[in-house]
């Protein structure tokens, strides 16, 4: 069997005829929204997890740092692990009821349970 050669070029551009063509993205900061403002989901997931619960926050809109600060403070208070990724927030076990009494009680007032 061959090996595959790594792929440096992580944004598909071979070559460009552009003469104001440049490798950099641009990103745009997104600004965070108040917590009263964010309109988060809560809901228990199975898929893809060998029969594993999880609960997943999504709906987040904001800086990718906020969403690992509330990430972090609601795997401290349902005292389980968890991650965060493609902006959703992953907490081991059902912890829906935990999650939304935290959220409610920060001032997250449109989190709701689906």
């Amino acid at each position: 069997m061959s090996k595959k050669k790594p792929n440096n070029n992580k944004d598909g551009v071979v070559y460009s005829t552009d003469p104001g063509f440049s490798f950099e993205e641009e990103h745009e900061e997104i600004e965070t929204l108040p917590a009263e403002k964010q309109l988060l989901k809560i809901k228990l997931d199975t898929k893809q997890r060998a029969g594993k619960a999880v609960t997943l926050v999504e709906g987040f809109a904001g800086k990718d740092e906020d969403l690992e600060v509330l990430g972090k403070q609601l795997k401290n208070f349902c005292g389980t692990g968890g991650s965060v990724k493609d902006g959703l927030v992953i907490i081991q076990g059902d912890q829906r009821d935990k999650v939304l009494q935290w959220l409610q009680k920060n001032k997250f007032t449109k989190a709701k349970k689906i």
